[in-house]
């Protein structure tokens, strides 16, 4: 009995003197503000950046597939609205030159998009201008009309391709029309008519495979999206556009929309650069040096598929020659 305690005697004071040893480092540590030593700090900085490293692709990624998305949406309800139109006024399509409403033999073009949206000083200016285009009795939400990624001051970043009643381009229009070049219905190469001007123009391809709507990323201040039919180059105010992870959007005269990753280191890296826009403190991106012919195979695939989807053929062989 005595041994035992004498033995818990020995042990409260024992844990007494450590507790003391302790609370007194304690206190000392604090005083001196070393509650790290800098090991430790170097670790969780470590374990912060590894963390951050993880995640921020990771949350980018997931930011960039909700703007694509967006951008999707926005393109399959401009289609929705071309289809509409085009039923409303017996099957003809709506003029897919920007910007314009001209009267041509006693024909009224009023383009798809009104002059409202070309460079407009503000959102209000925009809403007060009523030539807002053909399209906005369908669509008036000013949001729809411009992908969220496009260039800050650019009202819309979609384009109407010009296989789709665009503007005529050399080698897609009927020269036996006496009609101006914009009213000339589509030239015929067996069953596929490159410029669609109805839509019972749309048989050879299909519907599903000729492009309507572009998202450029930046409003074209002339006519629209340029795509080439008898040459195998990139027109120089119409590079390949490049958003949305290095590929841009489209919607197709079925009405479903798609995203198109571009294959070709090419043509992502294609020489650009940036032109002012006429009294306005904005820019719109063009090629550098003039029209682009891809060197690679990669990069005329690219060329080829958007050519195909414009006009359902390509005008030249695939050697280059017209």
């Amino acid at each position: 009995m005595c041994g035992a305690r004498r033995f818990g005697r020995s042990g409260k004071r024992i844990s007494g003197r450590q507790s003391g040893f302790l609370a007194g480092r304690v206190r000392r540590n604090l005083s001196k503000g070393t509650g790290f030593t800098l090991i430790e700090l170097l670790v969780v900085i470590a374990v912060i950046a590894l963390l951050m490293a993880i995640l921020i692709p990771v949350l980018r990624s997931a930011k960039e597939r909700a703007n694509r998305i967006v951008c999707l949406s926005n393109l399959r309800q401009l289609t929705l609205a071309w289809y509409a139109y085009a039923n409303e006024n017996g099957g003809n399509i709506v003029c897919g030159m920007p910007f314009g409403m001209t009267k041509m033999n006693d024909v009224t073009l009023e383009s798809w998009v009104g002059r409202a949206f070309l460079f407009p000083e503000s959102r209000s200016e925009l809403m007060e201008n009523p030539n807002k285009g053909a399209l906005w009795p369908w669509i008036k939400d000013v949001d729809i009309y411009r992908c969220s990624r496009g260039r800050p001051g650019h009202a819309t970043t979609y384009s109407v391709l010009p296989g789709a009643n665009g503007f005529p381009i050399e080698g897609t229009i009927w020269q036996g029309s006496a009609a101006p070049s914009e009213l000339k219905p589509g030239a015929h190469v067996n069953s596929t008519v490159l410029r669609f001007t109805r839509l019972t123009d749309i048989i050879s391809p299909g519907a599903a495979q000729r492009a309507v709507f572009i998202d450029e990323g930046q409003t074209s201040p002339g006519i629209g999206f340029y795509v080439h039919y008898l040459y195998s180059k990139w027109e120089s105010f119409s590079p390949a556009p490049v958003h949305h992870g290095n590929g841009s959007t489209l919607s197709f005269a079925d009405g479903h929309a798609e995203y198109w990753k571009w294959k070709g280191i090419e043509t992502l890296n294609m020489p650009r650069e940036l032109a002012p826009v006429s009294n306005r403190s904005l820019s719109f991106e063009k090629l550098k040096g003039g029209d682009y012919e891809p060197q690679t195979e990669d990069g005329m695939y690219d060329l080829q598929r958007l050519q195909k989807a414009t006009w359902g053929r390509l005008g030249y062989t695939l050697e280059g020659g017209p």
